[in-house]
């Protein structure tokens, strides 16, 4: 009886559901890493921000001189980084996309880089949304 109160309000408690969904990590390397070091129409790409120089939670790993993408190592620290700002299986309490989405689509006021994502029907967006998602490819 102990335990089931202990499982209860273990379930109960907020992000319990999280740990129950996984995120994909292949999904992730292949499509929504590469986002990072995209350019994207007359933004910076989201490493410049998100490297060095970040002071949040999205801290992207840094490269190494004249590297194109991240070592397999440094792909498993971005992923743990990014996972930690979705919600599993709910897009739209996921601030990985609702930072760089324009306010008239739903997204945060304030983000001090820019609309990466005019609407919800960016390509970039829904790779993202489908990777936080869940759903398959």
């Amino acid at each position: 009886m102990l335990r089931l109160a202990i499982l209860a309000a273990a379930l109960a408690l907020p992000g319990a559901h999280l740990r129950a969904q996984s995120l994909d990590y292949e999904l992730f390397k292949s499509s929504v890493e590469p986002m990072f070091l995209k350019k994207r129409g007359d933004h910076v790409r989201c490493y410049v921000c998100h490297a060095e120089r970040s002071n949040n939670a999205f801290r992207l790993e840094k490269l190494a001189k004249g590297a194109t993408a991240w070592t397999e190592e440094q792909s498993r620290r971005n992923f743990e980084t990014v996972s930690r700002l979705v919600v599993p299986g709910d897009p739209a309490k996921s601030l990985l996309l609702l930072q760089p989405l324009a306010p008239e689509a739903g997204g945060n006021a304030y983000h001090t880089g820019g609309r990466q994502f005019a609407s919800k029907d960016d390509p970039d967006w829904k790779t993202l949304a489908r990777w936080v998602g869940g759903r398959p490819r």
